[in-house]
């Protein structure tokens, strides 16, 4: 913090006079540090406090009454400096040294004092408010994300340039308020000199516009457009009103949380997404399938036991890959409807040409009976199960990513207790091992072949 006092008041005076506009107890960071310093500097014969008006962030000053040593009554007005050097007699000087600590990105307030309606320019307190020291990288890092930052602020537009370009924000300024409602949100990078109204009013924009707006805040003046924006998300020193409104709340200093939370709601999404189309293609196949074993034997190709194994193994599996490793997708992550749709069908496809394969070759060219031809078909849909699953879990190839741990081991358990059964002839008719190995080998084929047409498919319908 830096006074610039201008004649015939000192440094002192002016730290006492700002402190008397300043809120005692509250939680505006800028007034408490305001009384710190003034208490560190005590002015001699400091004045008498007879009325306060806090700050108004709609006409963005906060006023004092008081009176002098002398009796004189006096009003004091502290706020942003164009606010005040409207209340004031013209100061020319004082308006270079504003230009000059804008330039630099200090947060600039004035002080006028005066007759209730002849204020004279007092002083400046300039304040410093650097950004952490992690705001660049967390910056660059929602960039990477395709997730592009808006810096709204009351400051002057000048402080809000600069500090802007100190986090790597760049692009055109807004500077005045209220915002039309016509304009074009999206144009512009920093809003400098807003309201709190023009908080809402943009989010309110952006998403008319069809963007997904995240919205960070503290005040209980944010709390309208944290609770309009998609995401709401309040700092860890926020009010409780800002809280209460936000979606998230943030419980250590700094904007890493809101890194975090894309990514973990990346991944979550990915996992859904893959639970979504392993769900769709399986399921249809399995009654495809069993519809086309109905047709080539004229009887149903899987007993009721065999449909309940299938059922208890097949959940274990979905379960486990909720703990799966998972990548949050590098761009925002969207529901294409018609994309999954088109990629489920095709993929569903292929899979049901596999099963049929499959059956066919049991029961034409090896001469199963029914028995082991209703074991072949769990055996098979198990199998086919698992590759379509890890087909599914990676948009680029299976191979790209290491699975989760209980994941492979719930897998193995799935593969194993099937394959035991079906060797063993437990629960179902037996099946000779070179069968069932026949089967594995054919579906680890399967999911190769079946991996390289869903990347395929994948970049053609823009899934990621």
């Amino acid at each position: 913090m830096s006074v610039h006092a201008l004649p015939p008041f000192d440094d002192r005076q002016i730290l006492a006079l700002a402190s008397l506009a300043s809120s005692d107890g509250g939680q505006d960071p800028v007034d408490a540090a305001i009384r710190a310093a003034a208490a560190r500097q005590p002015a001699i014969d400091k004045p008498e406090l007879v009325r306060f008006i806090p700050f108004d962030p709609a006409v963005k000053r906060s006023e004092a009454t008081i009176r002098e040593a002398t009796g004189a009554v006096v009003r004091v007005v502290k706020g942003a400096f164009a606010i005040v050097a409207g209340l004031s007699y013209p100061s020319p000087a004082c308006s270079t040294i504003v230009d000059e600590l804008q330039a630099k990105g200090y947060r600039v307030l004035a002080v006028a004092s005066g007759a209730a309606e002849k204020l004279q320019m007092a002083g400046i307190i300039a304040l410093s408010d650097p950004p952490r020291e992690d705001s660049t990288a967390l910056i660059a890092e929602l960039t990477s994300l395709g997730v592009r930052t808006i810096m709204v602020t009351g400051d002057a537009p000048a402080t809000a340039k600069v500090v802007a370009g100190i986090i790597g924000i760049s692009g055109p300024v807004w500077g005045t308020s209220p915002l039309p409602p016509d304009i074009q949100a999206d144009r512009f990078s920093v809003f400098a000199g807003v309201l709190p109204e023009d908080k809402y009013q943009l989010v309110q924009t952006l998403q008319k516009a069809g963007h997904i707006v995240g919205m960070c805040g503290d005040g209980a003046n944010d709390a309208p457009a944290l609770r309009q924006a998609q995401m709401g998300i309040a700092v860890s020193t926020a009010t409780d009103v800002a809280k209460s409104a936000a979606g998230i709340v943030l419980t250590e200093p700094g904007l890493g949380g809101i890194v975090a939370s894309v990514k973990e709601g990346r991944t979550t999404f990915q996992r859904i997404l893959t639970y979504t189309l392993r769900s769709i293609v399986h399921k249809v196949v399995q009654v495809l399938f069993l519809a086309a074993g109905l047709i080539m034997t004229g009887q149903a190709i899987l007993t009721p036991m065999l449909m309940v194994l299938m059922m208890v193994t097949g959940d274990f599996l979905s379960m486990s890959s909720a703990t799966d490793n998972v990548r949050p997708s590098p761009t925002p992550s969207i529901w294409k409807i018609g994309s999954l749709t088109t990629a489920c069908i095709i993929l569903g496809l292929f899979d049901l040409l596999f099963c049929v394969a499959c059956f066919s070759t049991g029961r034409f060219l090896l001469n199963l009976d029914t028995g082991p031809l209703q074991t072949l078909t769990a055996v098979t849909l198990v199998f086919s199960g698992q590759a379509v699953f890890y087909v599914a879990r990676e948009r680029q190839h299976l191979w790209s990513s290491r699975p989760g741990k209980w994941l492979i081991v719930s897998s193995a358990v799935d593969l194993t207790l099937i394959s035991l059964l079906a060797i063993n002839g437990v629960l179902m008719r037996p099946l000779a091992v070179a069968i069932v190995a026949g089967l594995l080998a054919a579906a680890v084929i399967f999911s190769l072949l079946l991996d390289l047409l869903k990347v395929v498919l994948f970049r053609r319908l823009g899934i990621s």
